[in-house]
């Protein structure tokens, strides 16, 4: 199992993940659902990799990089790392987004997917913890993150929000 950084040599795959994810995945947002694959390729992947090293984005933009796991040649799910927080991050969706493929649910991939984004994570956010929210009805999510040292902090209507050490 590994996490590749978005690229171009994965498009098809890429693309066809990304446009089959809902708008919105248990909180996880994603306005590419049902682009072509001429407008992904030429917009909306241009786009995502820019993400990386932001050029001309509003002040609330911080550098996101997504990454996709995968077990071989399936390609099972996706991972943002937000590079560090502003304020509204740190009350809102937090460092870490992720989702798994449908099919690939409750086989272990969220926790190993979010294991090796943690590796990741810890050596490029500044802060001294790794910041979550997961919706309060996806008990799935949850585990996930306390499987990965995860612990709740605070919690809104719809959400807990969740920490996990850096170190």
């Amino acid at each position: 199992m590994e996490l590749r950084k978005i690229n171009t040599n994965d498009i098809e795959a890429q693309w066809a993940y990304t446009t089959e994810l809902p708008t919105d995945e248990n909180g996880l947002t994603n306005p590419y659902n049902g682009v072509s694959y001429e407008e992904y390729k030429e917009k909306v992947l241009p786009t995502l990799i820019s993400y990386e090293h932001p050029v001309n984005m509003p002040d609330w933009f911080v550098p996101e990089t997504y990454y996709y796991l995968w077990d071989g040649d399936c390609l099972i799910g996706e991972f943002r790392i937000r590079h560090h927080l502003t304020e509204a991050l740190k009350n809102g969706a937090g460092h870490i987004g992720y989702s798994i493929s449908k099919k690939y649910r409750g086989k272990g991939y969220g926790t190993a997917g979010l294991k090796l984004t943690l590796d990741i994570a810890r050596k490029i956010v500044p802060e001294n913890e790794i910041y979550l929210r997961v919706n309060k009805d996806n008990i799935a999510s949850q585990k996930v993150m306390i499987n990965n040292g995860g612990y709740r902090v605070g919690e809104d209507e719809d959400h807990y929000f969740m920490r996990i050490p850096k170190v």
